[in-house]
């Protein structure tokens, strides 16, 4: 989604009606309020859209999908994919148990071989055989659990393979859905329940006209006496000669002076550097975009 800041007008708290217009305030400015272009985020057809312009809509909110039937499909063949290389890896212990069953009993009979030759009972090369014997079992049972084991790393490996796999069709499924990524006002709608989207396609646009900044210019005097937090009084006009007033704070001063924007006028016209500052103001829903505004210090 691409984020971009419009120049909006839009009205804070109402703080008093529409009343005779004045004079010398102190700085002009526009209102603006950060729009958010959403797009889409994967191809396919648009299933379901549901993001109609002036809708309010919830941050979170899900606002339409892309077909995911093909997604669908693919997950269901990884996942028993998954399913089969899990089942191939082999329990260690169960494979070699005859071995280990040899091994004990060759144990069993050299310690029998060895007590009958040291009681004079008995050959040593009897012992010798089940010597001979157990060695080439230890042996068997070694080869084995490694073969095992590389089996079952093999399996595993293929396993994570596919199960990685999966988590990127379940991703691009999870992108599939349209999400409304802050709460807003919908302001453009570029797209229609049916049509063919891409990756990066806008969809529409939103924004939070409920809170809105005026950007204005201030001049060097006026810039020393400002400070972040404080209240300021903000006017816009309501056709005509009226106007109406809002509470604004000051959210932001620019640390660097820039020549005065034609569009902008300052108390001190003969200024050439001014500094620019954003005020917050609550919407009341009478400031529409596009408008100017006042600020008195």
């Amino acid at each position: 989604m691409n984020i971009k800041t419009l120049s909006v007008i839009l009205c804070p708290a109402l703080l008093a009606a529409c009343s005779g217009k004045g004079d010398g305030h102190a700085a002009s400015g526009v209102f603006e309020t950060t729009e958010t272009v959403v797009s889409a985020r994967t191809a396919g057809l648009l299933t379901a859209f549901n993001a109609e312009e002036g809708t309010d809509l919830k941050g979170g909110a899900e606002v339409g999908s892309v077909d995911t039937v093909l997604l669908s499909l693919r997950r269901s063949e990884l996942k028993a994919s998954a399913g089969s290389a899990a089942s191939t890896v082999l329990d260690v212990s169960r494979q070699s148990a005859h071995l280990r069953r040899q091994i004990e009993h060759a144990q069993q009979e050299l310690a029998r071989a060895q007590q009958l030759t040291a009681a004079k009972a008995g050959t040593r090369q009897q012992a010798d055989q089940w010597q001979s014997q157990l060695d080439v079992l230890t042996s068997q049972l070694a080869a084995t659990e490694e073969k095992i084991a590389s089996a079952n790393r093999s399996a595993t490996e293929r396993e994570s393979a596919i199960l990685a796999q999966l988590a990127q069709v379940e991703e691009q499924i999870a992108q599939s859905r349209i999400i409304a990524p802050t709460g807003g006002t919908v302001l453009e709608k570029y797209v229609e329940a049916g049509e063919y989207v891409t990756p990066g396609r806008p969809l529409f646009k939103i924004a939070d006209l409920r809170q809105m900044k005026l950007r204005a210019y201030v001049t060097a005097e006026q810039f020393a006496n400002l400070k972040i937090g404080q209240k300021v009084r903000v006017v816009s006009d309501c056709g005509g000669e009226a106007e109406r007033q809002y509470e604004g704070r000051v959210e932001w001063i620019s640390d660097k002076a820039e020549f005065t924007p034609k569009t902008i006028q300052t108390k001190d016209e003969r200024a050439n550097l001014v500094y620019a500052v954003k005020i917050a103001v609550a919407n009341d829903g009478f400031i529409k975009r596009g408008m100017y505004g006042d600020v008195d210090f």
